[in-house]
């Protein structure tokens, strides 16, 4: 939301000098127009908010179509919206009706919304099979796609590494939200070296980590549903088939939700990426996997066909500065101690811009009065108010005088015969 408002005073465009005399071009924006907001289950607010507090900005109005598991979230979340849009309006403010709108339902409502030729663009948040039956939809009538999909995100654990600062890191990063989001960890490599040393004190992390409510203190809660707990099982008997060695991953029981589905966290100690560790399943699965050499391991990590977020644990700022370079991810976190302190960096590759795919370029071309002593576009003793001066545009030659302020700016968006109309009714 922060970000949301802070860009509000920068939906900024490039101004250049052209090859003709006197002439330059500006990008403008416009609101593109409907946005539509597929979200998942596992963050039922946030997504929304990203998408719609970036729309509103940009001045767009939206539908949102939430996951069916957390309809009563997105109702009362649109009802929060309701209220402060009727305080800002009490409070003077101007707004239109329906700026936002919830659709409840299953699937074929996220269709009919990917489908309508009324939604210039839908950002989409789920898993990669999802993406992958939108994406060709959209493209089909060329609207836009903004799809956060799944991962399949790794750690690489180095002889250099801190434990236990590694520990703390793997251990929350693998187990909390009982791994039921994109950035959950998924795969852990660690260095030969430290395999033993490490691997048995994750073990009993594991074992004695608290499943429950986790409104009572616990750091695991339950899965989703009945769904989400057969996929878990499925991915650790194609482990098992596979030859791995299980700790954890068996249901537990709590007096009162005999209907929820908790369970214990599954560590995975594997021989390599067997098919199911190249899969991603959206449970709190930690496939571990004993490497030697670096390089090979780098491989291993780009070989599964997901890519979001990976850690190194390392005190080299050599293999820190390689994983940066190397690895094929969106987002990449570092851990290293200097100088007896935690540092932490992280490398984000897409929230700077993300306004752009929700508002549309035009352009501003026109005439300027250049000072050859200063900047060419600031504004010239010729252009003061009460002057005249006379304009081209678009290769046409305007004789009309036209008034200006303090700067010109002609809006073109038209064709070379309808120059002079334009300059009778400019106004700077």
């Amino acid at each position: 939301m922060h970000y949301a408002v802070g860009i509000s005073r920068q939906l900024y465009g490039l101004t250049i000098a052209t090859e003709r005399h006197e002439h330059r071009m500006s990008e403008t924006w416009h609101p593109l127009g409907v946005t539509g907001i597929i979200s998942a289950f596992n963050f039922p607010v946030a997504v929304w908010s990203w998408n719609a507090a970036l729309a509103l900005v940009c001045g767009n109005s939206t539908v949102w179509k939430p996951s069916e598991k957390t309809t009563l979230t997105a109702l009362a979340t649109q009802a929060l919206f309701g209220r402060a849009l009727r305080r800002f309006k009490t409070d003077g403010g101007s707004a239109p009706d329906g700026l936002s709108t919830v659709l409840v339902g299953g699937r074929e409502i996220g269709e009919a919304l990917v489908n309508n030729a009324r939604v210039p663009l839908v950002s989409a948040t789920g898993s990669t099979a999802m993406g992958r039956a939108v994406a060709p939809k959209l493209a089909r009538r060329f609207a836009r796609a903004i799809l956060e999909l799944g991962g399949n995100n790794a750690a690489v654990v180095t002889p250099t590494a801190d434990l236990d600062l590694t520990l703390r890191g793997v251990a929350f990063a693998a187990m909390g939200t009982a791994g039921q989001r994109c950035t959950t960890l998924r795969r852990l490599f660690v260095h030969e070296s430290v395999y033993d040393s490490f691997v048995p004190r994750l073990k009993k992390v594991y074992a004695s980590v608290s499943v429950g409510n986790p409104l009572t203190g616990n750091l695991v809660g339950p899965l989703i549903d009945g769904l989400a707990y057969e996929a878990m099982q499925r991915a650790l008997g194609e482990a098992e088939a596979a030859g791995a060695a299980i700790t954890g991953g068996d249901r537990v029981t709590l007096a009162g939700a005999d209907a929820a589905f908790y369970v214990r966290p599954a560590l995975v100690e594997i021989a390599g990426q067997a098919a199911p560790v190249e899969r991603e399943t959206f449970a709190p699965i930690l496939y571990v996997i004993k490497y030697s050499d670096f390089d090979a391991v780098l491989e291993l990590h780009n070989a599964v066909p997901q890519g979001l977020s990976s850690s190194i644990f390392t005190n080299d700022l050599r293999e820190a500065e390689t994983v940066g370079a190397r690895l094929r991810l969106r987002d990449c976190q570092r851990k290293h101690r200097t100088f007896g302190r935690r540092n932490r960096r992280r490398i984000r590759r897409r929230e700077g811009d993300r306004w752009r795919a929700r508002i549309r370029i035009g352009c501003m071309e026109g005439l300027y009065a250049p000072c050859h002593q200063h900047d060419q576009f600031r504004p010239h003793a010729a252009t003061r108010p009460g002057r005249q001066i006379r304009c081209g545009l678009i290769g046409n030659r305007c004789e009309r005088p036209v008034p200006v302020g303090n700067s010109i700016l002609l809006a073109t968006d038209i064709e070379p015969g309808d120059a002079p109309a334009l300059c009778e009714g400019f106004v700077a």
